[in-house]
């Protein structure tokens, strides 16, 4: 055959699939492209900072931040509050509780703080007992013998509405991460659903099976101590006539969204262990399942604090004035803060524009404020009395007349090393 004849090739020949016959591929190239953003050629502005442009915003800084911090711990001198700490009360002297006017005795030194302008006269007293309390629930309500505490206290200016009266929890750490997700986000918004494997451990079921409803840690720990309205204690005033506080609204209108009423079975679900003694034996079955949708003492509690010193709303009123004068509280005293070494308070208080009380932010203004006003001032007396000609290239180190003594290279000078 002629050697100008066309070989034919097979593509299934071993020729045809031998790698090393394949075309050279061309390499990507992995150069930016070439443009402002991707070559960083983009237009810039970069500030030169001289005497004339950093001195001004020091007192710039300082004659706005110094008036907005004095505005705000006005405005926290303006909340009147009281704080009573009634930890402990069942060491306090036993009273008839059912009498018109208890024989408390004086409260430990330390234990109440205000701030009144008015000046407090009389001495706080507690004193404690038992009584019977009824837990109002969806089919029967339910009645036991609890422990309650009674404080007597003095408010000595009239108060105008809001107000508050919260519950103050110490060394409680609700932030830890274990009891922060221990909740089921299904069963709270209405869902029978097995909590077994759930987030919930270690309170998902009880010792038969059966799911505890609301399950987790959160919902066991909760606050349960009950707080009756206050009574005027006065025979002036009117003995025995009622500061009526309400429960509802205290809770975010956003928090109902994250429950709904349960699809439990009543004796499918039990209560919590710490809830145990707030229903009968038989848990749900004869008082029914609580509707945690409309329950905002709940509510309040399941929104985790981020510190271990923390105050929850617990009651209000946002319409009468509550005078001067002396009032007492009965306290249905279960939460056991004696058992991890914290203290629990009941704290009355109004609130301004800026919130509750709480001078931190107001200082913090005042002393960023009266810093750079100081540093301002230090400065601008440095450059009057001794100025610094900007871009002048004597300050440079290796203009100056004596030698450096440190080294750029960042090793010892050798033997034949120059100055």
């Amino acid at each position: 055959m002629s050697q100008t004849q066309q070989q034919v090739e097979h593509t299934d020949s071993i020729h045809s699939q031998d790698p090393h016959q394949d075309p050279k591929k061309k390499t990507k190239s992995r150069r930016p492209a070439n443009t402002a953003f991707r070559q960083q050629r983009l237009k810039a502005w970069q500030p030169i900072l001289t005497p004339k442009t950093v001195l001004p915003l020091f007192f710039i800084v300082g004659i706005i931040f110094a008036p907005i911090g004095g505005l705000l711990l006005y405005a926290s001198s303006q909340v009147k509050e009281i704080s009573i700490d009634y930890t402990g009360c069942s060491s306090a002297p036993q009273v008839d509780l059912s009498a018109t006017t208890p024989e408390v005795k004086n409260m430990p030194s330390g234990r109440v703080s205000n701030t009144f302008k008015g000046k407090v006269t009389e001495e706080p007293k507690w004193g404690q007992n038992t009584a019977n309390y009824t837990f109002v629930y969806p089919k029967q309500n339910f009645e036991v013998e609890s422990p309650s505490c009674l404080l007597e206290f003095q408010i000595p200016d009239q108060i105008k509405p809001p107000i508050y009266m919260y519950y103050r929890l110490t060394n409680f750490y609700q932030n830890h991460r274990r009891y922060v997700k221990s909740f089921d986000v299904d069963q709270l918004k209405g869902k029978a659903k097995d909590t077994k494997g759930g987030d919930c451990d270690p309170l998902e079921v009880n010792h038969e099976g059966k799911p505890y409803y609301p399950c987790g840690l959160i919902a066991n720990s909760m606050f349960n101590d009950t707080f009756a309205n206050l009574t005027v204690a006065n025979p002036s005033q009117g003995s025995g006539r009622f500061y009526n506080m309400t429960q509802y609204g205290i809770a975010w209108g956003s928090e109902k969204d994250l429950y709904g009423v349960s699809a439990y079975e009543d004796d499918k679900v039990v209560p919590p262990p710490n809830w145990a003694a707030s229903y009968p034996k038989d848990g749900y079955a004869s008082t029914g399942i609580p509707d945690i949708h409309t329950w905002e003492p709940f509510q309040v509690w399941m929104r985790t604090a981020g510190l271990p010193t923390f105050s929850k709303l617990a009651m209000k009123n946002e319409k009468d004035t509550l005078e001067a004068g002396t009032y007492r509280i009965q306290i249905y005293d279960r939460f056991p803060v004696e058992k991890y070494g914290g203290t629990k308070s009941i704290l009355i208080s109004t609130r301004t524009i800026m919130g509750g009380k709480n001078p931190f932010l107001g200082i913090a203004y005042v002393v960023v404020g009266g810093l750079c006003i100081l540093l301002g001032a230090i400065f601008t007396a440095t450059h009057l009395i001794k100025p610094r000609k900007l871009g002048d290239h004597t300050y440079l180190s290796w203009n100056n007349d004596q030698p450096s003594t440190a080294t750029a290279t960042g090793r010892s000078p050798r033997p034949g090393d120059t100055a």
